[in-house]
């Protein structure tokens, strides 16, 4: 249940280093905003592709899940190599032209194809559980949209990757690029959206069955978030008004999510429903342990 979210590490540093980059820079100054993305990106990525990694392997070797125990949760490893190919674009006219700006380019080419290929992988086992065993448990609903994080940051990485491309990777081939962010995020968001209308379907039928607040409303945030900055760049590729409305759109639905999602934080904080239960007292430990052993209670 909890091994996945060691791929929210990479990608919490990831996000820091780009927000550093991309706005703090004015705060910090571009010197340092460089630095900072780039220790926060090389730890971030390296972090992602350990979790990559391990977590696959020992849910092979080690925890042995079953069908029915498959969530989007499971995309969590495996998405964070994706926000390192859609972040690591922006450190490339910051490195010396040549060979130091086509290995970073590149590479994060590479990481997109890394986390694509593993993410494919998964979702067959995610949806033949849906359909097999029924519906996720009601608190559970949210994390539905994880779903949509591979797929609208795979869109904003091809083409943060296609807007570097020239100058730094020779022809034919930067051109090639641009042409692939708009032949792949077409029909990679319009995927999304189908996506994206099945699971808040699923999430008005949870509320109708009486879900209440949980933390997996955060869920709805990050997901629906690659989603804005993938139809973003496709309005940029093609200048295409409607992916530009769309943009402005989803940007509304995660105003609305993460209102939602912060309101329901702060509500469950002042209540005490999402505080951890204190520890059980050193002489109610000693009970149990007495108990245990004596056979009374297994």
């Amino acid at each position: 249940a909890t091994a996945p979210f060691h791929g929210c590490a990479a990608m919490a540093l990831l996000a820091v280093g780009g927000g550093a980059l991309s706005a703090g820079r004015y705060w910090i100054g571009t010197g340092a905003a460089v630095a900072l993305d780039a220790v926060l990106f090389g730890a971030g990525t390296a972090l992602g592709l350990a979790a990559a990694v391990a977590v696959p392997y020992l849910m092979v070797t080690r925890h042995r899940p079953t069908l029915a125990d498959a969530t989007p949760v499971w995309l969590l490893p495996l998405v964070a190599p994706m926000v390192s190919a859609a972040l690591g674009p922006a450190l490339v006219p910051h490195l010396p032209p040549g060979q130091p700006r086509e290995t970073l380019l590149l590479g994060c080419l590479a990481l997109f194809g890394l986390s694509l290929l593993a993410t494919l992988l998964m979702l067959p086992l995610l949806l033949a559980r849906l359909l097999l065993h029924g519906p996720l448990p009601l608190a559970l609903t949210p994390a539905l949209f994880l779903v949509l994080g591979p797929l609208g940051q795979s869109t904003t990485a091809t083409g943060a990757i296609a807007d570097l491309a020239p100058g730094v990777v020779p022809a034919p081939y930067d051109r090639g690029l641009a042409v692939f962010a708009v032949l792949y995020g077409v029909p990679v968001m319009g995927f999304a959206l189908l996506w994206l209308a099945f699971a808040a379907a699923q999430l008005v039928r949870a509320r109708r069955r009486g879900m209440r607040f949980a933390p997996t409303w955060w869920g709805l945030t990050f997901p629906v978030g690659t989603c804005v900055t993938g139809a973003a760049s496709l309005a940029r590729h093609t200048g295409l008004a409607g992916y530009a409305g769309l943009a402005v759109g989803l940007y509304a639905l995660l105003l609305v999510a993460w209102a939602a999602a912060a309101t329901g934080t702060v509500r469950g904080l002042l209540s005490g429903t999402l505080l951890p239960a204190p520890p059980p007292a050193r002489g109610e430990l000693r009970a149990a342990r007495v108990r245990t052993r004596s056979g009374a209670v297994r």
